[in-house]
């Protein structure tokens, strides 16, 4: 069971929701994630939003026009999302067992996202695994860009990742080392508790 499935349950769906709806009706801008993955890849590339959740991130990109596939285990976060775009491929599937061949369109993905604390709330043990699967749906030259916190100040559950980990699973799955930011706004991260990191699948070499 994922850290995310013993925190909720597998049942918050729409009360994510509606704590982002609340935040939305605040003036909070929401969209901070899909703005810096449109300065990484150009309008019409296709993107993986692994981890997708209630469609927040993957539903804005589609409105700027990009070719999306969102993948999520917890059913009760898929129903939102598909009642919110009905027309967009949401796919219920566990990230470190999901075959990306399968998905709509196949395994060529020009970015990976992986908002939301995603790494930290998987279960312990597999994020090695989910990294191979999300570097096995890039095409080459193709981009993983994933955001999660790195304390108790950051994680509704206590850190189960740090940033040498992520690396390290980063580098055994054939990813390179691109940038790493603060926030989804860009800012340099010059360390604390919370990390954006980008990594590359090199185009193979001859």
């Amino acid at each position: 069971m994922s850290r995310w499935e013993e925190l909720t349950g597998g049942t918050s769906g729409e009360d994510y929701a509606a704590r982002f709806a609340a935040l939305a009706g605040s003036g909070k801008d929401l969209h901070g994630e899909a703005r810096l993955c449109a300065t990484l890849v150009p309008s019409g590339a296709r993107v993986l939003d692994a981890g997708c959740g209630t469609g927040r991130v993957m539903i804005h990109l589609a409105e700027l026009g990009y070719d999306c596939v969102g993948v999520d285990l917890d059913a009760s976060m898929l129903a939102v999302a598909r009642r919110q775009a009905p027309q967009l491929p949401w796919v219920q599937a566990d990230l470190a067992t999901f075959d990306p061949a399968e998905l709509h369109g196949g395994a060529d993905f020009d970015l990976v996202v992986a908002a939301g604390n995603i790494f930290p709330l998987l279960a312990a043990g597999t994020e090695a695994v989910v990294i191979d699967r999300l570097a096995a749906a890039l095409r080459p030259d193709g981009l993983v860009i994933a955001g999660f916190g790195l304390d108790e100040a950051h994680l509704p559950v206590s850190p189960g990742i740090t940033l040498a980990e992520y690396d390290a699973y980063c580098a055994a799955a054939g990813l390179t080392f691109v940038d790493r930011f603060a926030t989804w706004d860009a800012h340099p991260y010059e360390g604390g508790g919370y990390a954006v990191s980008v990594h590359r699948l090199p185009l193979p070499r001859g």
